[in-house]
């Protein structure tokens, strides 16, 4: 119960930067991914700075234009900013009850507040992720069958939901507050 998680994490974790360190190939072990690292930190920086970033949004504007690029450019993009940036859009956990079986909670996260902008005014996007997958379900439902977990860190609601329910939230209160969440017609303070 010890060894195997902590066998895999270890093993994971070399794997990965032995792919990344031969990214670049060089003769020097580890050097692939410091040059790896440094060119990221490096291109962030230029790219934050105002000489540079016509230039970058520039490029992004071309991405932008070209059919097929356009569509994994700003999937990958979005999907990046959903976890990082400003434009966090997992960081509102909620419960939801669905209209044909009031008994049954789906877990989730709200991704779009108010889809007035599509004709579906009163209905909110939840994004309810698969358990020990990354895919998920995006599901369309009425403000008043959502729940705000205002309680729980959003990291660990993550972590509760992908682990299928196994880990993330260890007590019968913390399961039972969940349940007894806040609505979205009374939203936190």
């Amino acid at each position: 119960m010890f060894l195997v998680p902590v066998a895999l994490t270890l093993y994971i974790l070399v794997v990965s930067i032995q792919w990344l360190d031969g990214l670049i190939p060089v003769a020097i072990p580890g050097l692939g991914l410091l040059i790896i690292l440094v060119g990221i930190t490096l291109f962030g920086y230029l790219g934050s700075t105002l000489l540079v970033k016509p230039f970058f949004d520039l490029m992004e504007e071309l991405l932008i234009k070209v059919p097929f690029v356009n569509l994994i450019y700003t999937s990958i993009k979005d999907l990046i900013g959903a976890f990082v940036g400003d434009k966090k859009k997992f960081n509102i956990a909620v419960i939801i009850t669905m209209d044909n079986d009031p008994g049954v909670y789906k877990l989730g996260f709200i991704t779009q507040s108010d889809l007035s902008n599509i004709g579906l005014p009163g209905k909110v996007a939840v994004y309810c992720p698969h358990s020990y997958n990354f895919s998920g379900n995006l599901f369309i439902v009425s403000q008043e069958n959502v729940k705000i977990i205002d309680h729980v860190s959003s990291a660990d609601f993550m972590k509760f939901v992908v682990s299928g329910g196994v880990s993330g939230l260890p007590t019968k209160e913390d399961l039972e507050a969940i349940v007894e969440g806040k609505s979205l017609a009374n939203p936190r303070p």
